[in-house]
């Protein structure tokens, strides 16, 4: 599918698909979005000096890149792991603006090196920072008792239904430890049945600009 860069609202760029008019994230403003949900509702929550993230949907690296910048702050030590079934081009990720709107240009090489590392195989980013991309549809997901926090970035249901179903968190419920974390962008009333449904103890937030709610997951076994 054809993919342009398109700028944001707050000035950084994101990813658009013509076919299905969407985007990789939120037009109002994708770093806005990715720390809204992701950092102050998942990350900035799990009170752990070593955290165990697993991403779904890798794309832009957005994410990544923040929770890299993150840890630095914070001399938090993560094991990231980004799975993401159609990786983007290097032509395209050259278009992205995001070291340069978040001020953090002199890491540029390290959100390079986060693109132009080999798939499937563990990285040091930074002696605290280990990544892991893998490249696999979401349904081959089958990691147990594995990660802390998970960044649920998929496409909209409205796009890609079948990426929100039962199945799909059953499948995050069983990669999480016990008292584990989801976050994600949607505030669907089938997305937050889906995962009640499989466990979840689940929330709903105040969402990013342009969104009245988000949720977010506990993972709780007796």
């Amino acid at each position: 599918m054809e993919r342009k860069i398109i700028k944001t609202g707050d000035g950084s760029t994101t990813i658009h698909i013509p076919e299905w008019n969407e985007q990789y994230h939120s037009k109002h403003g994708a770093i806005q979005e990715a720390y809204h949900v992701f950092i102050k509702h998942g990350f900035e929550i799990c009170d752990l000096e070593e955290i165990s993230i697993l991403e779904i949907g890798f794309g832009t690296g957005l994410n990544c890149f923040i929770t890299y910048l993150e840890s630095l702050k914070n001399n938090k030590k993560i094991q990231y792991t980004g799975v993401e079934a159609y990786p983007v081009a290097e032509s395209i990720v050259k278009e992205l603006n995001y070291p340069e709107i978040l001020d953090s240009e002199k890491y540029s090489s390290v959100f390079d090196k986060m693109h132009s590392i080999s798939w499937n195989e563990k990285h040091q980013i930074s002696d605290a920072f280990e990544l892991e991309k893998q490249e696999k549809k979401f349904q081959d997901i089958s990691d147990s008792n594995a990660f802390d926090l998970i960044y649920f970035d998929a496409f909209g249901a409205r796009v890609q239904p079948e990426l929100w179903t039962e199945q799909i968190f059953e499948s995050m419920y069983k990669a999480l430890k016990d008292e584990g974390i989801l976050v994600t962008y949607s505030a669907k009333g089938s997305v937050r049945r889906a995962m009640q449904a499989v466990g979840f103890l689940v929330e709903k937030l105040p969402g990013p600009p342009g969104k009245r709610e988000m949720l977010r997951g506990i993972k709780k076994t007796l």
